[in-house]
């Protein structure tokens, strides 16, 4: 294996966190951001994108490795946690907003995943991180992740977060699974991601459920999310407008939500 062995445990349900057990020498990559803790022998170290040297040897391998990085929108650097100790010890990364952790095995899907463009948390040391674009138009216009997503690449465990709970599907070849664009946490490589047109005028127009949803074809796995992060943004910001009333309790609360239309 090109990838550091690395042992794990989530914890907790609706807020979880992932704790890596490093032993002697092995290391875990992870976005900035998303540390929570560590034991004392571990030692952290900023370096250019994702530490693989896929991007080729040097400093302009390193440069093109951190460019692709922005272009999902991710920060130039990434951080090494490693274990400078003698015994084993434990770093653990928390996900930003309620939902779960999923651990990939990267050797076991065939050396790399597809995800949406935030869902990276961290992973061994020796997996790249790098971008896939969206070879059809209409994918990148409207399938709400643009023409640019995330890829994983290697043969060590990888860990994606995701929003509200996450279904696994196992897609038999040519069966389709039709999902709202947002819900798409991650795919197999071998899955076909396009987007589709939602028929009927009235269903688009006031279906409430946007104009577009994306298609899958297997053959292939797909880790679905129930809850993404633009949907619960967009409840909060919505929910937000009514935050000045204190009186919510009482009759006259009660009277301006009605003329409020809540």
């Amino acid at each position: 294996m090109n990838a550091h062995e690395i042992d794990y445990r989530i914890i907790g349900n609706e807020m979880q966190c992932v704790e890596v057990h490093l032993d002697q020498g092995e290391s875990v990559i992870a976005e900035a951001g998303s540390f929570m803790m560590m034991d004392p022998d571990i030692r952290m170290e900023t370096i250019f994108g994702d530490g693989s040297n896929q991007g080729g040897g040097g400093l302009m391998g390193k440069l093109m490795g951190a460019g692709k990085r922005m272009l999902t929108g991710e920060g130039l650097f990434m951080t090494v946690f490693t274990n400078a100790g003698y015994n084993r010890q434990a770093v653990t990364f928390a996900s930003p907003y309620p939902g779960k952790i999923v651990p990939l095995d990267l050797q076991m899907l065939g050396g790399k995943i597809i995800c949406q463009k935030d869902a990276f948390l961290c992973a061994a040391k020796g997996v790249s991180v790098g971008i896939e674009f969206q070879r059809k138009l209409g994918t990148g216009f409207f399938g709400g992740e643009g023409f640019i997503m995330q890829k994983i690449e290697g043969d060590g465990l990888a860990f994606v977060h995701s929003g509200g709970l996450v279904i696994e599907r196992d897609l038999a070849p040519g069966e389709v699974l039709r999902l709202d664009t947002g819900c798409l946490v991650a795919m197999t490589s071998s899955v076909n991601y396009d987007i589709e047109f939602v028929k009927g005028v009235k269903t688009a127009l006031f279906g409430g459920e946007g104009l577009f949803f994306a298609t899958l074809r297997g053959p292939g796995k797909v880790w679905v999310q129930s809850l993404p992060f633009s949907r619960l943004a967009d409840r909060v910001l919505s929910a937000s407008r009514y935050s000045g009333r204190k009186d919510e309790g009482s009759l006259l609360g009660g009277l301006g939500n009605l003329l409020d239309g809540r």
